[in-house]
């Protein structure tokens, strides 16, 4: 998710093609530079210049229209109602996403599920939840993990595509995972948020067929044509693919 950190990391410039999951360029969308807003008592900074959270994890919604209508009324495309709200991981709670911030398909069936993605929320596990709910924010994750205590709510189902990652062919193929913190605070990173998040991808791994490795697992910076740094350089990525193993 990765909204400013309070010291930003620095940002790629440069624009890119959601739709296209090489990364290639595209022409610019107005919105990009629009800026965001810190909610109230969102500790972090006010957003700069560069593309917003929202027109990155949208992922392609400007294009929604074409899409909606090659997949022949497969995917959704803004209105209407959730899916039923039974949880995927059974230890996770029930907080659905505005229906106006994913887009519903039939997962597997439709697209291929490969792919694990780590994102850091840069903002509090309530206003995480919060934000996702909001129809205007058009950008949510499946799950989001608890810094205390290693809670957490999923938001998304599985089988739809959550806007998380900023590249459409990503986001078709990917289960997004948000971790309550920022990505300059690694006290955020505790044990129980590493122990049950690794537990999550664990069993999204099992479930998909999914190798349990780091071109499998990865971080939101890894995603081609987005500018996020998240999960950051404190995120212990030797401990969290050890414990997604078992070992």
């Amino acid at each position: 998710m990765e909204r400013p950190s309070r010291h930003p990391l620095p940002h790629a410039p440069g624009q890119f093609n959601p739709w296209d999951p090489t990364g290639q360029s595209a022409p610019a969308d107005p919105s990009a530079t629009a800026g965001t807003t810190a909610p109230a008592g969102d500790s972090a900074a006010p957003a700069g210049t560069s593309p917003t959270r929202r027109s990155l994890l949208r992922g392609g919604l400007a294009l929604g229209a074409a899409a909606t209508g090659a997949l022949a009324g497969d995917l959704w495309a803004g209105s209407g109602t959730a899916a039923a709200a039974t949880v995927d991981y059974p230890s996770a709670v029930w907080a659905p996403a505005s229906t106006s911030n994913y887009t519903v398909s039939n997962r597997p069936s439709t697209y291929p599920v490969n792919l694990v993605v780590i994102h850091v929320t840069q903002e509090t596990f309530s206003d995480t939840i919060r934000l996702f709910q909001d129809p205007n924010h058009a950008a949510a994750a499946h799950y989001v993990v608890r810094s205390s205590d290693g809670a957490i709510d999923q938001c998304v189902r599985e089988k739809d595509i959550a806007w998380h990652a900023g590249n459409w062919g990503y986001n078709t193929r990917s289960i997004g995972i948000e971790h309550e913190g920022w990505v300059d605070q690694p006290s955020y990173f505790t044990t129980a948020m590493y122990h049950a998040s690794a537990a999550l991808t664990a069993a999204i791994c099992d479930k998909y067929g999914i190798p349990k490795d780091r071109n499998h697992i990865i971080g939101h910076v890894q995603v081609p044509g987005t500018t996020h740094t998240d999960p950051g350089p404190n995120w212990d990525w030797v401990r969290y693919i050890r414990l997604v193993n078992g070992v």
